[in-house]
């Protein structure tokens, strides 16, 4: 038992005492010290006594349309590590190609009473979609918020990256490396986020090369957020004569520099590539990718403080929460040929200043 609570005290950078007042739950002990050593017991893998395990405060739904893309598990990563701080338990449904559909998860978790749900890239996001399911849903008093995509016929916390400035950062990044043929791959035109891209995009295009959207939408190739399809994508844009590509997926990058390779390019000396998301890992692959960097961090706790506030009966007035990405320049990108590059790899540069922007929905 000493030892456990030397170790225990070391962890936390507390006394022994302090410790052992902890575990027994006596007072004279400030809350966040108090928290420092029950961390400390959950990092050193010890169980935390009965009396002081928190009481769950309900179970929270997380539906995510796929696991496979790494940005969808690092989101839920967040969310549930956030929704675990404030007592509630995460329970984690997962869209998968034949199993069950956003409504059916959507109903299992009502039927077991969780006290709201988060949804990422969900039927919010697609403009074909009935929104309905949205109002029968809060009709059965359960709180509910939206990320990644918008509708103004759904009356809900909506949060979101800026998809415009995202693609205005990466056109721009691109320019100052002296590439005047950009191209455009992401997936079906239906969904919001994808139609916002393409506004971005456009009106990057037109300020930075003085192109019209007639000019630029050759540029513009959909396909499906996978690696596959960013290959695809990229192979006809590439054949367009585009000597860099944006991609609205790092999956679809990845897809990308597939694509030049097999058409025997280099990337980034024949072509450049950038990404979209910086899902975990996506620096150390060959090469290293330059990639939009979607706020994940940001982005997970703010859905879940305006997830808190719905259940609390304290909701903010419908609004969509936009938040500024970050271009991450790695090694995918370069100058186009004969073009001195303006910017170097490995310097990091930042969308306008600020951290969030509150929408009117």
């Amino acid at each position: 038992m000493t030892a456990r609570l030397a170790d225990i005290a070391a962890q936390a950078g507390v006394s022994e005492a302090t410790v052992s007042r902890v575990l027994n739950g006596r007072p004279g002990v400030a809350a966040a010290t108090r928290e420092s050593v029950l961390a400390a017991l959950d990092v050193l893998g010890y169980e935390r006594p009965v009396r002081l395990r928190q009481r769950s405060a309900g179970l929270v739904g997380l539906i995510t349309p796929e696991l496979e893309n790494p940005i969808f598990p690092a989101l839920a990563q967040v969310i549930g590590q956030a929704l675990t701080r404030q007592g509630y338990t995460p329970v984690l449904a997962t869209q998968t190609p034949g199993g069950s559909t956003e409504d059916e998860l959507t109903e299992m978790l009502v039927d077991r009473g969780v006290a709201g749900i988060i949804f990422v890239s969900g039927l919010h996001a697609d403009t074909s979609a009935d929104m309905q399911r949205y109002d029968q849903l809060r009709g059965q008093g359960v709180p509910f918020v939206l990320v990644d995509g918008f509708s103004p016929k759904v009356r809900a916390p909506f949060i979101s990256p800026d998809d415009r400035a995202a693609m205005g950062l990466a056109v721009t990044h691109l320019v100052s490396l002296g590439h005047t043929r950009i191209g455009l791959a992401l997936g079906p035109k239906r969904f919001v986020p994808v139609l916002r891209k393409i506004e971005g995009f456009q009106q990057a295009m037109r300020d930075r090369l003085g192109l019209s959207p007639a000019e630029s939408e050759e540029l513009i190739q959909h396909s499906l957020y996978t690696l596959e399809g960013g290959q695809a994508a990229a192979t006809a844009l590439i054949e367009r004569g585009c000597t860099a590509v944006v991609c609205a997926s790092d999956m679809m990058a990845l897809g990308a520099i597939r694509a030049a390779r097999q058409q025997g390019l280099a990337v980034p000396q024949n072509v450049s590539v950038v990404g979209f998301d910086d899902s975990p890992l996506i620096a150390f692959t060959d090469p290293p990718l330059t990639t939009i960097r979607k706020p994940v961090q940001s982005m997970g706790q703010a859905a879940v403080r305006a997830l808190l506030e719905e259940i609390g009966g304290t909701p903010a007035p419908p609004s969509e929460f936009v938040f500024l990405p970050e271009l991450v320049v790695r090694g995918s990108t370069a100058s186009a040929h004969g073009v001195e590059s303006r910017g170097r790899a490995g310097v990091r540069s930042r969308g306008r200043p600020g951290g969030v922007t509150p929408a009117a929905g």
